[in-house]
């Protein structure tokens, strides 16, 4: 038994580990897009390193698409077996999936207007909304807490990984000559105390693990909350210097965290009477999407909503669906909110209102969530003092915040207790993807020291073997 890397592995998105359990028995553990890999990221998402025809199973943890993205490119590319997933994540994934789609499609027409005025051969996209629809009659639903037999072999076990709603923590009991083994792939760890999700939860004892290592080297900043550090930000920008506040969000996770902490706002009396707009018609259907689902909310979302049946609104909030009144939010003198996808600022409505704001003191633009160093996200966060925006470079005269305590991912406190429900010497390995290398190589002296001994950091494409066999 091996297992293969084919994203994630020493960077943060594209997650694909292929599990090959014997020659004619291989699964895939999430299929994700790679993203904000400057002119590498086309090229990384165009080859599998591996054939797809190969593949029995496909598993997903959660459905941000850095771990769901590919899966229209896979089943295009002649996967059609089953692929599972929490209830959750399968509500999520349709639209996130319908949405990259859309996305695929409209920058490919873009691409191919300058193509076809250059004289040059037009180019496809990556997968097309059909493509994307052909994903949907393959999904099987797997509840949290359940023994699920996918075959004689192998038995999927989740377990809540508390990042996004439904995300999961994979646990795999297989059986190879004989031999039973014990795989744990952690997807993507959440927040002990998150602000709307319950916790991680323990998970049972594994013989391997793959792990996520996103914030191995870093704690989160709990001296302030959120709340308080949110409203300064609302606070200096639209009152102060009564300019704008730009804030690029994940559709999913992040947008619903600052819906929340505006609304916690709003009931304690201390939201400022402005103008907040979720400028995505994603995160809307996202945001519905989370609404429906209650039983993922920690016990103080459950008792806000006891008050206030909608915990993700407020006065104040509009909704912009459509492009011309998106827009027409570039022309707005008045000073706002506008919370916008993405969250990498790599693409979507916000990048182009980071292009119309961007050259004004009077703005601020918020960094929430990890943003991959390549992406503009990235690139503003490292205190890039001019960025280029669809091929027009863009002094950055904006003030450029970070709030870390909002991220979604766990910081090494948060990884460290996620593993204490293990026994160290049980593990026979453990590996590390789903992080920069110079972070995953702190991480693991950290583990070291935990008790976890031997430990890999595996490339692209690099093979580790799991047992004898």
């Amino acid at each position: 038994m091996n297992i293969t890397f084919h994203g994630a592995a020493r960077t943060v998105t594209g997650s694909k580990h292929l599990l090959h359990i014997n020659p004619n028995k291989n699964i895939l553990l999430d299929c994700g897009l790679f993203q904000g890999m400057g002119k590498d990221t086309l090229e990384l998402n165009s080859h599998w390193g591996f054939d797809p025809l190969c593949l029995n199973y496909v598993i997903i943890s959660h459905a941000h698409i850095d771990h769901v993205g590919l899966l229209p490119k896979l089943v295009k590319d002649g996967y059609n077996g089953k692929i599972y997933c929490t209830p959750q994540t399968l509500d999520l994934a349709k639209v996130l999936l319908m949405d990259s789609a859309f996305i695929q499609e409209s920058d490919v027409a873009h691409v191919n207007k300058m193509r076809e005025r250059q004289n040059r051969t037009l180019v496809n996209p990556l997968y097309t909304t059909e493509d994307a629809e052909a994903v949907f009659p393959l999904f099987e639903a797997v509840p949290l807490d359940t023994d699920y037999k996918i075959d004689n072999d192998i038995t999927l076990r989740y377990t809540d990984a508390g990042h996004i709603l439904g995300a999961a923590v994979v646990n795999l009991v297989v059986k190879e000559n004989g031999v039973v083994s014990r795989i744990t792939f952690s997807g993507d760890v959440g927040r002990y105390n998150d602000l709307i999700l319950k916790s991680p939860e323990p998970f049972p004892q594994a013989d391997y693990i793959i792990m996520e290592s996103t914030y191995g080297n870093k704690l989160h900043d709990f001296i302030s909350s959120p709340h308080d550090k949110i409203l300064q930000y609302i606070t200096d920008t639209c009152i102060a210097k009564q300019g704008k506040l730009i804030i690029p969000a994940f559709s999913v996770g992040r947008t619903q965290e600052l819906l929340y902490l505006l609304n916690r706002l709003e009931m304690e009396n201390r939201l400022p009477a402005l103008a907040y707009f979720v400028d995505s018609p994603l995160s809307i259907e996202a945001t519905e999407i989370v609404k429906e689902h209650p039983e993922c909310f920690n016990r103080e979302v459950r008792l806000a909503q006891s008050k206030d049946p909608d915990v993700f609104s407020f006065k104040g909030l509009t909704y912009i669906k459509k492009a011309e009144d998106s827009i027409a939010l570039n022309d707005r003198k008045e000073p706002c909110v506008i919370i916008s996808a993405s969250g990498m600022a790599e693409a979507g409505r916000v990048k182009h209102h980071i292009a119309h704001n961007i050259d004004d003191h009077s703005n601020t633009i918020l960094i929430v969530g990890y943003c991959e160093p390549h992406s503009l996200g990235g690139k503003l966060r490292s205190g890039a003092r001019e960025v280029q925006i669809y091929s027009v470079m863009h002094e950055v005269k904006a003030r450029i915040g970070v709030i870390e305590s909002l991220s979604a991912h766990a910081d090494y406190e948060d990884l460290c207790q996620w593993l204490s429900c293990q026994q160290p010497e049980k593990v026979k390995k453990l590996i590390l993807v789903h992080g920069e290398y110079n972070t995953q190589l702190a991480f693991k002296e950290r583990l070291i020291r935990k008790g976890f001994l031997d430990i890999e950091i595996p490339e692209l494409h690099q093979v580790i073997g799991f047992g004898e066999s």
